[in-house]
Formats: C-alpha cells, sequence, structure tokens
C-alpha cells in the first residue's frame, strides 16, 4: 500500500474562527473517519465544530442542532453515520444547508449498508455523499462549497490542487527513472 506524503498546511489564517462548517457523528467510534474531515477544514483554515449527536439514541438534541444550525451562522453539515446511518438525513430533513454524508465502515456489511442508507434519500431532502471512509473528500467538498463565496479559499483550494498535480508528476518522473520493477519495491 502507497502512503501519500502529508501535504503541509497551507498559510490559511482566516480572521473570524466562528465555526462555519458542523461535523457531526452519531457515535463517537465514528470519529476516526470523521476526523480528517476536521483535518482538512483546518489545513483550508475553515473553522468547525465537531460533534456527537446520534438520530437514534439523542433524536431531541440532534433535532435541536440541525434546527438551530443556519441560525448559529453554519454554512455546511458534515454529517457521518455507520448501519441504519440515519444522521445524515435527519439533519438533512430539518434544514436548508447542504449536509454531506460520510458513510462509516462497518463490520456487517463494510460500510455499503451505510453507504445505500444516506446516499438513497426521497427526492426533496439531498444529503450529498461521499465514498465509504472518507472524511477526507466531505471536508474537501465543504471547503469548495464555501469557496463559491470566499475568493481567499478559492485561491487555497487551487493551491492544493496545484500541490496535488505536483506530487502526481514527481512519481511520474521517478516511475520512469527506475522502472516499475524498482519503483515497486520501493513502495513496500
Amino acid at each position: 500500500m502507497t502512503v501519500l506524503p502529508r501535504l503541509a498546511p497551507l498559510d490559511a489564517s482566516p480572521a473570524d474562527q466562528t465555526p462555519r462548517v458542523a461535523v457531526v457523528m452519531g457515535s463517537d467510534s465514528d470519529l476516526p473517519t470523521m476526523q480528517p474531515a476536521v483535518e482538512m477544514l483546518q489545513r483550508f483554515g475553515v473553522a468547525c465544530e465537531v460533534r456527537v449527536l446520534s438520530a437514534h439514541r439523542t433524536p431531541r438534541e440532534m433535532v435541536a442542532f440541525a434546527e438551530a444550525a443556519a441560525g448559529r451562522g453554519f454554512k455546511v453539515i458534515i454529517a457521518g453515520a455507520g448501519g441504519a446511518a440515519h444522521l445524515p438525513g435527519m439533519v438533512a430533513s430539518l434544514t436548508t444547508l447542504p449536509v454531506i454524508g460520510v458513510p462509516v465502515q462497518t463490520r456487517a456489511l463494510s460500510g455499503v449498508d451505510s453507504l445505500h442508507s444516506i446516499v438513497q434519500m426521497p427526492a426533496g431532502i439531498p444529503v450529498a455523499t461521499v465514498a465509504i471512509g472518507n472524511g477526507a473528500n466531505a471536508g474537501l467538498l465543504a471547503a469548495q462549497i464555501l469557496a463559491t463565496a470566499d475568493a481567499a479559499l478559492s485561491r487555497r483550494l487551487e493551491a492544493y490542487r496545484c500541490e496535488l498535480h505536483d506530487q502526481v508528476v514527481a512519481k511520474d518522473g521517478r516511475l520512469l527513472e527506475l522502472g516499475s520493477a524498482a519503483y515497486l519495491a520501493q513502495m513496500s
């Protein structure tokens, strides 16, 4: 398995540290899946609030949070859940803010149950959904949504894409230099 190098944080220091993104999950056991979303947002200087709100075990708290989210200044909500995975859809049903669902990998069905539960929302209540376990892409998508009204954030996202490009170009050059067998040997 190839481990990509961590990209250095971009120079992102917004003056206002009011959370613009809420990262919520149904259980603290979902935090390893959701932490990459938090880290991605931090990398781009986007303040976020992280909460555990279960659609099944703390429904009143979930409802209160979702109903108040826009009034509190949030612009996007990232919601992760496993198994029945009702949290993203329930939150989306209670707010007009964009909700990004993160299916959490489960033991029983490897997260496919979570994916299907989140992605199969009825017409009128959309939940954008990323791949199983891909909190990082949820964080990126939230930043991209915010960047539609934030030119500085948009420039930071462009710089990030350039870094990704440069990494791949460097790997391609190294592969051409070493050949596939030697390159593969270095990867393990």
